[in-house]
């Protein structure tokens, strides 16, 4: 029998694979085990395409990140920049929500993110950030962006005071304005726009 034109595996084909699970089972999906066995080979020859777990979770951050579209950062002005990132970033998130438990828990040097940090680091410096002011703010908008997917992955609000309407009159006026909005999205989305906002508007260093 003649041999496959293409090899069966590659790196991409099984940080793939990985993904599809991840985004089925959650930081469970990640196992060369299961991924193995979704690709029906035997685990060690995964091996000869990725040297460890920890490649294969950077694989997927590199797969989900690079929907990030941090062009807009080095030409738009900084705010704008920063609400077109950052849309960009839940937007490529929200598509893989599970990965985030798994991605957050491992230090990452993907260069595509790498990449994409330099452009956030640049524009910063820009507008007067110093270099001990960056990591604090990449991560207050990393914070509030993963956060919000993790919001929108779960139910569509986190409470409900219904029968403590007296006790509660104003929250539980704010919660009855939900019948009134998209029953798809009613809060997340919202309050993503509106958090961002605040954020970008002291987005500038002050002084």
């Amino acid at each position: 029998m003649p041999r496959p034109s293409h090899p069966k595996l590659s790196r991409d084909a099984i940080a793939r694979a990985a993904l599809a699970l991840i985004d089925r089972d959650g930081s469970d999906g990640a196992s060369i085990r299961r991924v193995a066995d979704r690709l029906k080979v035997h685990p060690t020859s995964l091996y000869n395409h990725v040297p460890n777990l920890a490649a294969l979770i950077e694989d997927v951050r590199a797969l989900v990140s690079a929907r990030i579209d941090s062009t807009a950062l080095r030409e738009r002005e900084w705010e704008e920049g920063l609400a077109l990132w950052a849309r960009s970033y839940r937007d490529a998130f929200r598509r893989h929500p599970k990965t985030i438990p798994l991605l957050m828990s491992h230090r990452s040097s993907v260069p595509r993110l790498m990449s994409q940090y330099e452009d956030f680091a640049r524009a910063a410096e820009r507008v007067g950030w110093t270099s001990d002011d960056i990591l604090p703010l990449l991560t207050a908008f990393e914070s509030f962006i993963l956060g919000s997917v993790l919001d929108m992955s779960g139910p569509t609000v986190m409470f409900d005071p219904t029968g403590q309407e007296e006790t509660v009159p104003r929250f539980a006026a704010a919660y009855a304005t939900l019948e009134h909005h998209d029953p798809v999205d009613p809060v997340a989305t919202r309050a993503f726009e509106l958090g961002l906002a605040l954020l970008i508007a002291g987005a500038r260093p002050r002084g």
